[in-house]
């Protein structure tokens, strides 16, 4: 938004800082602030050094073009940090927080105090090192629209700030009940997560593609070339499952690693009576604060690896963290920790305990479903594939596939099982839960004044087998939580036991609610 009362707030408008006038004054970011701007310099200096390494110090004329174009770009970053430091300026009325900035084009962006529905402080190693971070108020809207950025107070001045955006919203200061902090003994369920395997391959990929970048093939040095040689010399028998071994290690430490760095220092809590916060970070602090009001219900989450581990995870449901991918990242309160200590802090969240047992079975159908689209998309196209290509090239091919098809097909109908077993849901009190999943299971639980409509589809499968999906839909969270095959007969029911009156005349009209139509709660 732009003001055009407002043309240079704190440097041509004495007015702004004058306290006679009795407006809120203006305020700089830290100088320190350009330093961190510079910081991008490092990956093109490191690819700079790489290069000199893998040549012996014999660099050719492309790079010493490329670092006199990185020498000129860092003189014109470092001007413009100085120019969008002395040109940014913010502050803190009675009604709004408000931010200045531009050169050429000037603006004023302003968020309303009573709007503000969270806080987040972060700082990454560069800033945390020189006393700095960010602030980031939002409206939970997504968006730049919905956000406004501090880059960057010194960390003191920030964590004044957002007490004081805090308090002006509306919120105060009460007891602060610990919810959970920092445990060592739970860095043994890191293993127990994708990273021991996708973070592997990830971080050799991005490896590969940063030689590849600067000149470097990186098949051609000396011990990945030794190593692929050996390997195909070798009984593949014995080194497969050395490799394989040796990539689980890799991204066991890795994983360690990862999740020591991100959860250092956590801490969940209640900061007053109506902000949960939660706290965490090593080289990059986060610092995440979730309106009572705003707060949906919770989601413990139990992928396979880390529920064989007797793990889970909690987050937290909730409207005002941003899009889906900032909510997924803002609404974690509890990494992967023993699943006795994630139904407590499910239990503190909610404010009343959490309780996911004894939740309604689905019909038998359902595992039918599931075991057919097991076969169907897991078990069978391999095996045709195998039996064709044996067919017509040789006959070693069709053993493969018999030997596909019997190891396989158990494993498919055990995951199909495990993930009937995991279909379930009901209503407790205030709370309605949801479960569903095998590899990633989740169990919802949803304060039922907080769903604003429902959704009923099928398919014509599901309809054949008597079936139907309902969603719940809230504002936060992903949106929506679905009940996966529950039957159709009882779908229109629950849904009005849960939320009474969306439904009502429909079913005193002995109808079903056609597929694919929501309902909307009336205010």
């Amino acid at each position: 938004m732009s003001d055009p009362r407002i043309s240079d707030p704190g440097m041509s408008d004495p007015r702004m800082n004058d306290p006679r006038t009795g407006e809120e004054p203006w305020r700089a970011l830290d100088p320190r602030t350009i330093a961190v701007h510079c910081t991008w310099m490092g990956a093109p200096l490191g690819s700079f050094c790489l290069t000199l390494l893998a040549t012996g110090g014999r660099i050719d004329l492309r790079a010493w073009i490329g670092l006199a174009a990185i020498g000129a770009v860092f003189a014109f970053i470092a001007g413009s940090g100085v120019i969008t430091w002395r040109r940014t300026r913010y502050r803190v009325t009675a009604e709004a927080i408000e931010l200045h900035t531009g050169l050429f084009t000037r603006s004023v962006r302003a968020i309303p105090l009573h709007r503000v529905r969270n806080v987040d402080i972060t700082a990454n190693v560069v800033q945390r090192l020189l006393g700095l971070a960010v602030l980031r108020a939002g409206t939970g809207g997504g968006g730049r629209s919905g956000e406004l950025s501090l880059d960057a107070l010194a960390r003191p001045e920030a964590v004044r700030l957002r007490a004081e955006l805090l308090a002006r919203a509306g919120t105060g200061r009460a007891a602060d009940p610990v919810l959970a902090t920092a445990d060592p003994r739970r860095l043994r369920y890191a293993p127990l997560t994708f990273w021991v395997v996708g973070g592997v391959f990830a971080v050799a990929g991005a490896v590969w593609r940063v030689l590849d970048g600067i000149g470097i093939e990186p098949w051609r040095i000396g011990f990945v070339r030794r190593a692929f040689e050996d390997f195909g010399h070798s009984a593949l028998w014995l080194t497969i499952p050395l490799a394989l071994l040796a990539i689980a290690a890799l991204g066991s430490a890795g994983a360690v690693a990862l999740y020591a760095e991100s959860w250092w220092n956590y801490r969940l809590e209640w900061t007053d009576e109506a902000t949960l916060r939660v706290r965490h970070g090593l080289l990059t602090t986060r610092s995440v604060s979730i309106e009572r009001a705003r707060l949906r219900g919770v989601s413990l989450r139990e992928p396979l690896l880390l529920r064989a581990g007797g793990g889970a995870s909690v987050r937290a449901v909730a409207g005002g963290l941003g899009n889906k991918e900032e909510n997924r990242s803002r609404s974690v309160v509890l990494p992967p920790a023993s699943r006795d200590e994630a139904l407590r802090v499910c239990g503190g969240v909610l404010g009343e305990p959490f309780a996911p047992e004894g939740l309604t079975a689905h019909p038998r159908a359902a595992l039918r479903r599931r075991v057919v689209r097991a076969f169907a998309w897991c078990v069978l196209p391999p095996a045709v594939a195998l039996a064709v290509l044996g067919a017509l090239l040789t006959p070693v091919l069709l053993y493969c596939a018999a030997g596909w098809l019997v190891l396989s097909a158990p494993v498919a109908y055990g995951l199909a099982r495990d993930a009937y077993r995991g279909l379930g849901h009901g209503f407790r009190g205030r709370l309605l839960y949801v479960r569903s999943g095998t590899f990633g299971r989740e169990t919802v639980a949803l304060d039922r004044s907080a769903v604003l409509a429902w959704t009923f589809t099928d398919t014509p499968f599901s309809r054949r087998a008597g079936l139907v999906t309902a969603t719940a839909a809230v504002a936060g969270g992903e949106d929506g939580y679905r009940i996966r095959d529950m039957p159709a007969g009882s779908a229109a029911p629950f849904a009005e036991a849960v939320t009474p009156g969306i439904l009502t005349e429909f079913l005193e009209r002995g109808e079903q609610p056609p597929p694919m139509r929501g309902f909307v709660r009336s205010s």
